[in-house]
């Protein structure tokens, strides 16, 4: 996202951030100092990347170990960063993974590390009907957000309902206080529309149940079944089966 502040939330592990409609080790488009890049690093590509992601990593996996205390209950730490500057010049790949190998034979022993490098200046793709999948829906998403136009979005919202969220998510954050506040009172009266549908579906079904309990205790008294088997199979109170005596 162009000239725009960065809207942080935090990850699990709480040394490390994402930033959400804003990739890492990314340049504003006017070289601000104030943009916040999904890793604590500088704005501009340097010498120090890979191994601060190689840090990062480890850093995130040794706090498992300080809650657990037991290694065999370590999780694998995937480390993905999405990029708007060129981190690896040399790869023509967009996407690059990256992992723990023995040189010589290539056999993956140690596979509790993998990196993926995801540097969206290489992501060729600049109009919604390329898109086939849900990567590249995604990759749009992060390249070209404050581009996109409400048929592209839609197009895109036919495959992948989940990002059409994650624009209007982001679109939030354009919006005036009095947007936000007729936003959010909507949100609150299609709950309760929910909550008064679910509420009336439960009653429903209720009597539903009831109108089959009633049915079954007719029967039974037809057949001469006495009131307690009657109120144990059925539910209903004795007052009830006598009054369908009647």
């Amino acid at each position: 996202m162009k000239d725009k502040p960065v809207r942080e939330k935090k990850d699990l592990d709480k040394g490390l951030k994402r930033s959400v409609g804003k990739p890492a080790c990314c340049v504003s488009k006017g070289g601000s100092s104030s943009n916040t890049t999904s890793l604590p690093n500088q704005l501009t590509r340097d010498k120090g990347f890979e191994k601060r992601a190689q840090l990062y990593a480890a850093k995130a996996y040794s706090r498992q170990a300080d809650k657990s205390g037991k290694y065999v209950d370590l999780k694998k730490i995937f480390f993905i960063a999405i990029s708007n500057c060129t981190l690896f010049p040399d790869k023509l790949d967009y996407i690059s993974s990256h992992t723990i190998r023995d040189e010589k034979t290539n056999e993956h022993d140690l596979k509790d590390f993998q990196f993926i490098f995801i540097e969206l200046p290489k992501f060729p793709k600049s109009r919604a009907e390329q898109l086939e999948s849900v990567v590249d829906r995604w990759l749009f998403f992060f390249k070209y957000a404050d581009e996109t136009t409400d048929e592209d979005l839609r197009k895109i919202a036919e495959k992948s309902p989940i990002i059409k969220l994650a624009y209007d998510e982001l679109d939030k954050f354009h919006w005036n206080e009095k947007d936000l506040v007729a936003y959010e009172e909507r949100i609150m009266d299609l709950r309760k529309e929910e909550a008064i549908l679910e509420y009336r579906l439960d009653l429903a079904k209720e009597e539903g149940r009831k109108e089959r309990e009633i049915e079954v205790a007719k029967n039974l008294l037809k057949a001469g079944v006495s009131f307690n088997i009657i109120a144990q199979t059925t539910g209903l109170s004795m007052s009830e089966i006598k009054e369908l005596q009647n």
